[in-house]
């Protein structure tokens, strides 16, 4: 089915793909399926117009423990890590630009679109990747990064996750954001650069939009009202989440959106059959594990319903209003898809379970893209 709309997805995972598994996102999937939820082929079938390409550093990258004290920090930190990513992105889109186009501001995403081509936006998603440096800050910023997740499920000396502090962590957490977190936001302000709650403890949320003079993006979150979750926002976080001219990227992600989805996921992860994927002669490693083992639990999960993702969309128009909801679907991030949301060619079944929820199309359109169009306009300018 082809899109009406015009699609942006506030958070997808896919870059890793190219890099850490070598396909090319800008053809579709060989014959053998290898679990792609996202490639640029896929997504101009869907209309999707702009994605923000989130380069997740995962926290083993992290030197010594000034971040996570880890035995197993690889070599050359998370800093590098989040620039061999950059590189695979921009390597993308050099290979493809009839396809793509990295852009940096509203105008570059309006002009990308124009010429038919989707607009990737670059993210991080973790501020260990700026290794508690704002000169590597603007280095990503010179390199096209536009938006990080300021914390992922590890605390920082500088930020508190929505994840239980660690007894043996090896350094303070704060509450919320440190001195040197305010200087963060202080400096992506100036930079005109997104900052991203999705996350965040209670208090840092807080904090960060005390602090920043700039509206801001929680990228790829549900509703605690319908499902309650630590990666979830309260009734409360929306309104003023909105209040302050943000936005909500709705999830994909079953465990955050559903108790019975949540449930399934934990009945697999126990499961003798799941766990045995990394074992034997030959088992995947690293990534090809990791994916190896989504494509398992999306072959066997119970599925849940498209209207799951519906509920969450009404419940944050309710709350928040129209114009603060949109899509951050976490694709190539997320264990399984919801059904009927397999990959990005399906953004318009969620349009059509939308418009039976009875929105009109110009509100359809603002959730889908508009709404985070904006706000990417507004501020990356």
């Amino acid at each position: 089915m082809q899109s009406r709309f015009d699609v942006f997805d506030a958070h997808v995972d896919t870059i890793l793909r190219e890099l850490d598994l070598g396909e090319d996102l800008g053809l579709a999937p060989g014959p053998v399926d290898t679990g792609r939820h996202l490639d640029l082929v896929q997504g101009r079938e869907g209309g999707l117009g702009a994605v923000v390409l989130a380069a997740w550093v995962a926290p083993h990258f992290v030197r010594g423990n000034e971040v996570l004290a880890k035995p197993d920090a690889q070599a050359g930190g998370a800093n590098a890590r989040v620039h061999a990513i950059l590189d695979t992105a921009h390597a993308l889109a050099a290979r493809h630009p009839d396809q793509v186009a990295i852009v940096r501001n509203g105008a570059e995403l309006a002009v990308a679109r124009s010429a038919g081509l989707i607009a990737a936006i670059l993210g991080i998603e973790g501020g260990h990747a700026i290794e508690n440096s704002l000169t590597k800050l603007d280095e990503v910023h010179a390199r096209g990064v536009r938006l990080m997740t300021l914390v992922w499920n590890n605390h920082l000396p500088w930020i508190r996750s929505c994840q239980t502090v660690p007894a043996d962590l090896g350094f303070e957490v704060p509450a919320g954001l440190s001195d040197f977190g305010r200087e963060v936001i202080a400096r992506m302000n100036e930079l005109h650069m997104l900052a991203d709650v999705s996350h965040s403890a209670v208090q840092t949320f807080d904090d960060v939009l005390e602090a920043s003079t700039a509206p801001v993006i929680a990228s790829h979150s549900g509703c605690t009202a319908i499902r309650d979750h630590p990666r979830n926002l309260t009734d409360d976080q929306l309104r003023r989440l909105a209040d302050a001219g943000g936005c909500v990227g709705i999830v994909f992600h079953g465990g955050f959106l559903d108790d019975e989805a949540a449930a399934e996921d934990a009945r697999i992860y126990a499961s003798p059959e799941y766990r045995s994927i990394r074992e034997g002669e030959g088992a995947p490693q690293g990534a090809a594990l990791e994916y190896a083992q989504n494509a398992y639990h999306q072959r066997i999960a119970k599925p849940m319903s498209i209207e799951v993702v519906s509920d969450h969309i009404m419940h944050g128009i309710k709350v928040a209003g129209i114009e603060h909801v949109g899509l951050g679907s976490d694709y190539d991030g997320i264990p399984r898809t919801p059904e009927g949301l397999e990959n990005a060619a399906c953004y318009p079944n969620l349009a059509a379970s939308l418009e039976r929820r009875g929105l009109a199309s110009r509100e359809i359109e603002a959730v889908l893209g508009g709404n985070l169009r904006r706000l990417f306009s507004d501020v990356c300018r």
